[in-house]
């Protein structure tokens, strides 16, 4: 695809957390209407990259920009006007256990949004069919469903304000391998039915087959050098699983080969 200017972009980004560096000097574009998905071993720093990319983290040091403007330049009402542009699909759905899925997915609509409870109602279960769920789910209570369904809702909740970024944290994971394909088809549907720009966290590799655009892995620090960049592939998927790098080649395959030889001298 032809790619754009970058829509979010680290600049010489670092992350530490009290003594302890978890991203170390990242550069990174995110191209606007691009699908780019993230991966990396545990602990590297993925999802601290998202909470930088969307302001809920900053850096430690180096710069994350939003449409070419450092997020450290907006103010706090700035930057909460602008993650309303943002929808934002939790590991665990993070849905309102008090709540019912519908009172989920019209949260964040009464908390940004003057609309009547008319328009809200509307909205909610068109993104519920949307997801692929029934109506009649909007009165259940998140305990009374399954993993699948929790991941739906939580889609389902992060579109309702018509996002322009898309981020997934980990969309898959616990899920069986029916219900991970039809979290992927709706991460390709989403950008079917409206423009949107993608961020994708994933160990899933059926999920970089499905969905990338563009792939990125990060490694972690304590076993790279001082001068080493932490992003060790940038690609398409297909460049991913045909790598020479035995790192990226055993991480797509899932080889445990070096981390074993690894362990056994530790």
């Amino acid at each position: 695809m032809t790619r754009e200017s970058p829509i979010l972009e680290l600049r010489s980004a670092s992350k530490q957390f009290g003594d302890q560096p978890v991203l170390r000097d990242v550069n990174l574009t995110v191209s606007r209407g691009e699908t780019l998905v993230v991966i990396g071993e545990s602990g590297c720093g993925k999802s601290v990259t998202m909470k930088l990319l969307i302001g809920l983290l900053d850096p430690t040091s180096g710069e994350a920009l939003f449409e070419d403007r450092p997020l450290s330049e907006r103010s706090e009402r700035e930057l909460s006007y602008e993650r309303q542009r943002f929808g934002y699909l939790f590991q665990g759905a993070a849905l309102f256990d008090s709540l019912s899925v519908f009172e989920n997915i019209a949260f964040p609509l009464r908390q940004n949004t003057a609309l009547p409870e008319e328009k809200i109602r509307t909205i909610v279960e068109e993104r519920v069919l949307e997801v692929g769920l029934p109506t009649s789910v909007c009165e259940k209570k998140p305990a009374h469903l399954s993993g699948g369904m929790k991941k739906r809702v939580g889609l389902a909740r992060a579109l309702a304000l018509v996002p322009e970024i898309m981020m997934y944290d980990e969309p898959t994971t616990g899920l069986d391998p029916i219900m991970s394909d039809v979290i992927n088809n709706l991460i390709l549907q989403t950008r079917v039915r409206r423009p949107v720009t993608s961020i994708v966290v994933t160990h899933d590799m059926n999920t970089v087959r499905k969905v990338a655009d563009r792939v990125v892995m990060f490694y972690p620090l304590p076993r790279l050098g001082a001068d080493e960049p932490q992003i060790i592939f940038e690609g398409t998927a297909e460049e991913a699983f045909a790598s020479s790098d035995s790192r990226v080649a055993q991480f797509v395959h899932g080889e445990a080969g070096e981390r074993m030889r690894e362990l056994s001298v530790a």
